[in-house]
């Protein structure tokens, strides 16, 4: 199990003094686990690298500590002695625990500043679901990740569920070590030891001042606490009333601003950010299903969507295109393609422009996603927008979510006639999409498949609606 860090520049050799470790010297410690090792393969005034290496004893993972009543935690066939797991974040605590706090006596001014930073981290399990970009890339790395193979000498037994993950970025070392602390067990869940309620307090403490605008704040919740459901829970209440906090001391002070939200609303908001990631998933899962190799993301917001889309290796372009240069901004500043590797940005175009206007750059794709974006334009202009889409760039594929305005009744802070979001210019009844699908599909020759997306309910259905037009023919 290993992990390395290296950082370029002047006086790079001061990375000794940041991890409080002499890198003129291998230094051993002991864990309850088995040892870790500190040393410096790379030594110079222009690039040191620091490397620790963790030597885990599988016979005490699977017996336990000799003399100790409790017997071991993990099978005697496993994994748990090269993958990055709960282990390295254990080591990297309690060997560069000063570090992680931002403390360098000798050097204060070098520990309060960003640096050309690289680590790389060996063998963590992936299992190609695209996770490495999804949780470092928002924090502003670069990320890398290369597929290790079972066996070299039999390649014929393909690739293993295991990755090794280099990610670069400018950022000060504490935060570095804070975010790999938190994230590689994100990938792994398997804990080494009991999770109490402890844990909690943990994460939030390590994932100060990023953590909760995270883009994948509740995935992180729910798989660094797996083993607890409840205090995932928790966890995720507290980083959405951090985030809530954030933003009113942000907001201009008006007369009766700034008031905490009730536990109906803060619920309501949980329940939204849960179904925003069901809803994602379902649209990138109807994208693959469709054998989409290039995708325009209409109406794409700040670039979730795109985001995820760019994580495919099925999908060779992907565009992103909202009627607002702010917006297109904010998606810009969360996917940052100038800090793209190569191939991921060759990959990605955005572009300005209105849903409800012919646009020649719309034509050509494979698959079109519309999500959460009908139901914000103006009744009058929906037959532009149908003959934008379906009539003029005409893919193949086209993938439109909008909200289900029956399910509105289980959101309890909505009045009889109120929609979700104050924007919205209409939601739909079931059988309102029903029968604008049907409209569609003998207008512009579509066929459609109808889905939810949600908790579903006998009388309201599922909170979110989808249809996947295909062209026939």
């Amino acid at each position: 199990m290993l992990l390395t860090i290296t950082y370029r520049g002047e006086h790079a050799q001061d990375l000794g003094y940041l991890l409080h470790k002499n890198p003129h010297r291998a230094q051993q410690f002991e864990l309850a686990w088995g040892k870790a090792y500190v040393f410096y393969p790379e030594l110079s005034d222009e690039s040191t690298t620091a490397a620790m290496l963790l030597d885990i004893d599988p016979i005490v993972l699977a017996r336990g500590k000799q003399g100790s009543k409790d017997g071991g935690i993990f099978d005697y066939v496993n994994d748990r002695p090269y993958v990055a797991s709960s282990f390295m974040s254990n080591a990297i605590s309690r060997i560069f625990g000063t570090a992680m706090g931002g403390r360098c006596d000798k050097r204060p001014e070098l520990a309060a500043q960003k640096l050309d930073l690289t680590a790389v981290v060996y063998n963590l399990r992936d299992n190609g679901g695209g996770l490495a970009g999804e949780l470092f890339e928002p924090l502003g790395y670069e990320v890398f990740s290369e597929r290790n193979v079972l066996d070299e000498k039999f390649p014929e037994w393909g690739d293993s569920p295991y990755i090794t993950l280099t990610i670069h970025g400018c950022v000060r070392l504490a935060e570095l070590l804070n975010h790999l602390y938190v994230l590689i067990p994100v990938f792994d869940r398997q804990k080494h030891y009991y999770t109490d309620e402890g844990e909690i307090q943990k994460l939030l403490s390590h994932g100060e001042g990023w953590l909760a605008d995270h883009p994948a704040r509740e995935k992180i919740a729910s798989r660094y606490l797996s083993a607890r459901r409840s205090y995932a829970r928790k966890a995720i209440d507290a980083l959405l009333e951090a985030c809530d906090s954030e933003s009113a001391e942000e907001a201009p002070q008006e007369e009766n601003a700034g008031a905490l939200l009730s536990p109906e609303s803060l619920e309501q908001k949980r329940k939204k950010e849960s179904l925003n990631t069901l809803r994602m998933n379902a649209v990138r899962d109807a994208v693959l299903a469709s054998g989409a190799e290039s995708v325009i993301d209409l109406g794409c917001g700040e670039g979730r969507l795109t985001s995820m889309l760019l994580d495919e290796k099925q999908i060779k372009a992907v565009a992103a295109c909202d009627v607002s240069v702010s917006v297109l901004e904010k998606a810009a500043s969360r996917l940052k393609p100038d800090s793209m590797p190569t191939y991921r940005r060759n990959k990605l175009t955005l572009m300005q422009a209105s849903l409800t206007y012919r646009d020649r750059r719309f034509s050509g794709y494979d698959c079109a996603c519309v999500v959460e974006v009908i139901e914000h334009i103006e009744p009058m202009r929906i037959p532009a927008f149908e003959r934008a889409v379906f009539e003029f760039a005409a893919p193949k594929t086209v993938i439109l979510t909008t909200p289900n305005r029956e399910y509105n009744a289980h959101y309890k802070t909505l009045g009889d006639d109120e929609l979700r979001h104050a924007d919205h210019r209409f939601e739909w009844t079931r059988e309102d999409f029903g029968r604008w699908t049907r409209h569609i599909c003998e207008t512009f020759g579509y066929s459609v498949t109808i889905s939810g997306i949600g908790d579903a309910d006998e009388t309201t259905g599922c909170p979110t609606q989808m249809g996947v037009f295909t062209k026939n023919g």
